[in-house]
């Protein structure tokens, strides 16, 4: 995945972790909150550590004569 695209994503999940974040900071929900926030910066930090899944072409070979 491009560089940008990633970026752009990593802002998207933590701008929705933040939301969600404050969303249950409203309701009073301490605990949730947090793991809310522990999420949101997980899966961002996961998506720039793990790389993508890429299906290699592989033919098959001809037995030796």
């Amino acid at each position: 995945m491009p560089p940008h695209i990633k970026a752009l994503l990593s802002v998207a999940c933590l701008a929705t972790a933040a939301a969600g974040y404050a969303f249950m900071i409203h309701l009073g929900q301490s605990g949730p909150s947090y793991a809310v926030a522990f999420l949101g910066v997980f899966a961002t930090a996961a998506m720039w550590v793990f790389p993508e899944v890429v299906k290699k072409d592989v033919k098959p070979t001809a037995p030796p004569k």
